[in-house]
């Protein structure tokens, strides 16, 4: 989006995948795939354009994340604070809420699918013992031991989920058909879901801090770290395209339909193992077992990372303090917070007022990203990396589109719809 100087040359290569990697794992949660799959079984492959579109935008959101990270040498956060205080009054209760929420989600899906594989322990034990060993990997391990486990990950994700896709035989023609912009009767939710939900929300900002823990710190890593944000949205593309190609393929034709909540990957594993035998739907399961664990680890790592940097600057210690880096004092501090006490909605359900707050705030957080963004990035620190216009009405035209999905958002808690 910027001018290219003083970059070296570097060429495309998988090798490179770094920080990019771990958004693709992190940012394709169980949610991602079961609207992508309702998606699929509703309309066929006529919404497929709406998952390119939503690959493209987060493209565009999380490079302005790095570049900000590269060309300042600061985090995302200290960007914000400086937009003003209110940003902090927004972010604040929404890193403590969306954590407690998300850790039950997150440890919730984990559950489900080694549940539905190894039924000897009920969900929410299994799910208390994911956010367990999570907690662990991300608490000792260093950030390459980290990238190596979500590349482990993101390996198991793309043979079951791609694999299933592949299994059903899919119908080229019709899913070159579904690149057309189309809008059929009561899909304008679905398209703005697809379009939205592709790749992860506060995951995008967290891209900066994996940054900088890789050791990209610098403008001289501008066209790798864009090497490395495209390749991981081509990675999330193709999981996505591939439940679509499921949902369409086993679900839409056969006129049958599954839930919207996590168990609907679950039921789908069912119809697997009814057309292709036992084995398919195991390796399904191991798949939803391994979109679910990576979304949690990369939360429990990433997220941390923001919260330790807020925390950072409240207590006013330089950028570079240990603690706020992984491993230290503040990033563990939030991961015991995703971890223990999200333990107690498990086996008892979620409280509605909670809830209600937890979709208040998350649904303006890519709003709030798009538009701090345009601010940050035209500011006179970005140097020779400022936006060009038409970075500026990218990056407007994404946080109008995802204000109109959070209004929607909200209406939906409100009113139940």
């Amino acid at each position: 989006m910027a001018s290219q100087t003083s970059e070296p040359n570097v060429k495309p290569s998988w090798k490179l995948v770094g920080p990019g990697l771990v958004v693709a794992a992190t940012g394709v949660g169980a949610a991602d795939l079961v609207a992508t799959l309702v998606a699929g079984a509703r309309f066929g492959y006529v919404l497929l354009w709406a998952v390119v579109l939503g690959c493209l935008l987060k493209i565009v959101l999380v490079e302005g994340v790095g570049r900000w990270t590269l060309a300042t040498g600061t985090s995302i956060y200290e960007g914000w604070a400086k937009l003003g205080k209110w940003t902090s009054v927004y972010f604040v209760p929404y890193i403590i809420i969306w954590g407690f929420v998300y850790g039950a989600a997150a440890m919730s899906g984990s559950g489900l699918g080694l549940n539905a594989l190894f039924p000897i322990l009920p969900t929410w034990a299994w799910g208390m013992l994911s956010g367990v060993v999570g907690a662990a990997l991300v608490w000792f391990g260093r950030y390459s031991t980290f990238e190596k486990i979500c590349a482990i990950f993101v390996g198991v994700m793309f043979i079951t989920v791609c694999g299933a896709a592949i299994l059903t035989v899919p119908n080229l023609g019709e899913i070159f058909s579904g690149l057309v912009p189309r809008l059929p009767e009561g899909s304008t939710v679905y398209v703005l879901s697809l379009a939205g939900g592709v790749g992860g929300t506060i995951t995008l900002a967290a891209y900066g801090y994996w940054l900088r823990e890789k050791g990209w710190s610098t403008p001289r890593f501008m066209k790798v770290m864009r090497i490395d944000n495209t390749m991981a949205y081509v990675v999330t593309g193709i999981f996505v395209i591939a439940t679509l190609i499921v949902g369409a393929e086993l679900l839409y034709s056969a006129g049958q339909s599954v839930q919207s909540g996590d168990k609907g990957l679950v039921e789908l594993a069912g119809v697997l193992e009814s057309r292709y035998g036992v084995w398919a739907s195991k390796v399904f399961l191991i798949g939803l077992f391994a979109v679910a664990f990576s979304s949690l680890i990369g939360v429990w790592n990433g997220v941390s990372l923001m919260f330790a940097d807020f925390l950072r600057r409240v207590r006013k210690e330089p950028i570079d303090s240990l603690k706020a880096r992984t491993g230290g004092v503040y990033y563990k501090i939030y991961i015991l917070w995703l971890t223990f006490p999200p333990m107690i909605m498990l086996p008892f359900g979620r409280p509605e007022g909670l809830i209600i707050a937890y979709t208040v705030l998350g649904a303006f957080f890519m709003p709030f990203l798009g538009l701090t963004l345009i601010f940050l990035l035209n500011s006179k620190e970005m140097g020779q990396w400022k936006n060009r216009w038409y970075a500026n009405v990218g990056l407007a035209l994404i946080a109008a589109l995802f204000a109109y999905l959070g209004f929607n958002e909200l209406i939906g808690a409100f009113t139940g719809d």
